[in-house]
């Protein structure tokens, strides 16, 4: 990874703040949205992260890719969890999505790496 994850994180904080904050509302309509999604409805919102994970992965949006499995691990996935929905991913993305898989187990091992500390 280029970044590590604290600064990953904070690049993301800084940047949605700076984004939140143009006076463009639909901005704040968008992102607002986005994160009702994620909350725990009639599906908890683990499943809606590793889903938001795995269409990431098809999508190979690397940022996504970091901040899915980010919030999957914050909210309890393991690593076996996040590695079927990776396989999901390539099952449905096919072998372009290999790239991205290779991301994705950088960044799985170095966020349980950082909560193991």
């Amino acid at each position: 990874m280029k970044k590590n994850t604290s600064e990953a994180r904070k690049y993301r904080a800084d940047m949605n703040e700076r984004i939140l904050n143009s006076g463009f509302r639909d901005f704040n309509k968008f992102f607002a949205l986005d994160n009702k999604a994620y909350v725990d409805g009639a599906l908890n919102a683990k499943t809606k992260e590793l889903m938001g994970l795995v269409a990431s992965m098809v999508l190979r949006c690397n940022d996504c890719i970091f901040y899915h499995i980010d919030r999957s691990i914050q909210e309890g996935a393991s690593r076996q969890e996040l590695m079927e929905s990776f396989n999901i991913a390539l099952i449905v993305g096919g072998s372009i999505v290999i790239p991205h898989l290779r991301y994705a187990f950088e960044v799985m091992d170095d966020i349980f790496a950082e909560s193991a500390k």
